[in-house]
């Protein structure tokens, strides 16, 4: 496998919010995915909550954000180089993101051997 060019997560960040997060996958392979979501003050739809199959790691790299859970643990707030791993098939939801400026994520979905 050869080595792509050098890109940097907070290139191409937007200057104003955008009507949804803007997901984009820097890498995947066989059972592992790799995105950079960037969030502008969104917040999961009232009611939704996410159930993956997938086991997702996060992490806030800029910004500040808060993930809910369904099964009545507390909320937890990220700031920037806090990260959170979330099993697979743990309800949740992004409870809100900073209004005045990007949150980046960085977002690591995979599943068991």
């Amino acid at each position: 496998m050869r080595s792509g060019p050098v890109r940097n997560l907070f290139r191409d960040l937007p200057a104003a919010p955008l009507p949804e997060e803007l997901v984009e996958i820097l890498a995947a392979g066989t059972g592992v995915r790799v995105e950079r979501i960037v969030s502008t003050g969104q917040a999961s739809p009232a009611g939704f909550w996410y159930d993956q199959d997938e086991h997702e790691w996060v992490m806030v790299a800029s910004g500040r954000a808060g993930i809910a859970f369904d099964d009545g643990a507390e909320p937890v707030a990220l700031a920037a180089g806090d990260h959170l791993l979330i099993p697979a098939h743990r309800r949740h939801r992004v409870a809100w993101t900073a209004p005045d400026m990007p949150t980046v994520w960085l977002a690591v979905f995979f599943r068991d051997p």
